[in-house]
């Protein structure tokens, strides 16, 4: 059963997106081995990266999240191909702080409010489009409805969650995204805040058994929600031995034999996917 759906009101004034990220979060916090409330970042950015990729024409095209708050989480960041499939880290893993007051993690204290939300989008042109909005709350889902508002002028509703297990390992972890079109009337707006403001969290959906369709058929309750793509979205990561290959031969004949002279070989370690490349210098020289 797909995991992410896509779709458009009856009378096309509203687009949908809905994820149960659940294998995408788990995976990441296997990977990086993050505490309660980098789990939550990390996986609320991963989620929502993934949503926003199905948004690119080509699968081939790829948006990067970046998240800078200042908060002890450091950075965080999610990568997204036109697939919907994601990677990503966040640069202190560990985190530990107390619950806010209503008992959830504290997203926003750990990645921190003061700076910025980047959004990169490499559609294979000469440069990247690159957006940036200055952070609302760093608890992820605002920021990112702000930068939809400032930056693309699209009202979007965004929602996003992950429930941490006491062992840490994840229980679910999913979104949704609403956007209105131009098309969209008062009454619209009007119905889509209220049905909003009466859902219950992503995760207590999900808790209940929900898929992304059901969540998005109570979300959208007046709408007539009709989807029109269903995908299977994954955490994945694209490295290689090539590509790290690549990466060395471009730093130059010049620099690969200086270094060839202190170390025989170089060590080499995926951020994404904790992979460590083992890479004989010598014998990439003789590529040249």
């Amino acid at each position: 059963m797909a995991n992410m759906i896509r779709g458009i009101s009856d009378n096309g004034g509203v687009v949908f997106y809905g994820v149960d990220s659940t294998n995408i979060v788990a995976e990441a916090e296997r990977i990086h081995k993050t505490s309660a409330v980098t789990s939550a970042a990390l996986g609320r950015l991963l989620t929502a990266a993934s949503m926003m990729g199905i948004t690119l024409k080509s699968e081939k095209d790829s948006l990067t999240l970046r998240l800078n708050g200042g908060g002890p989480a450091g950075t965080v960041l999610a990568v997204a191909d036109g697939a919907g499939c994601v990677k990503g880290y966040v640069q202190n893993p560990v985190v530990e702080l107390p619950l806010r007051g209503d008992g959830k993690l504290d997203v926003g204290r750990a990645v921190g409010k003061d700076g910025t939300l980047s959004v990169v989008r490499d559609l294979g042109l000469k440069e990247p489009y690159v957006g940036q909005i200055p952070l609302v709350s760093g608890e992820v889902a605002e920021d990112i409805t702000a930068y939809y508002a400032t930056s693309e002028q699209t009202p979007t509703v965004c929602a996003l969650g992950v429930l941490v297990n006491p062992d840490l390992s994840i229980q679910c972890a999913g979104g949704y995204m609403i956007q209105l079109l131009p098309g969209a009337t008062e009454q619209e707006i009007s119905m889509l805040e209220q049905n909003v403001s009466k859902a219950p969290s992503v995760t207590k959906l999900l808790q209940q058994g929900m898929g992304p369709k059901e969540i998005m058929d109570l979300v959208l309750q007046g709408f007539d929600p009709q989807v029109l793509d269903e995908y299977d979205v994954a955490y994945k990561c694209d490295c290689s031995r090539q590509r790290v290959e690549r990466a060395l031969l471009s730093m130059g004949r010049q620099e690969l034999e200086s270094l060839a002279q202190e170390e025989k070989s170089v060590e080499v370690n995926c951020q994404f996917c904790d992979k460590t490349y083992n890479v004989d210098i010598a014998k990439l020289l003789k590529s040249l």
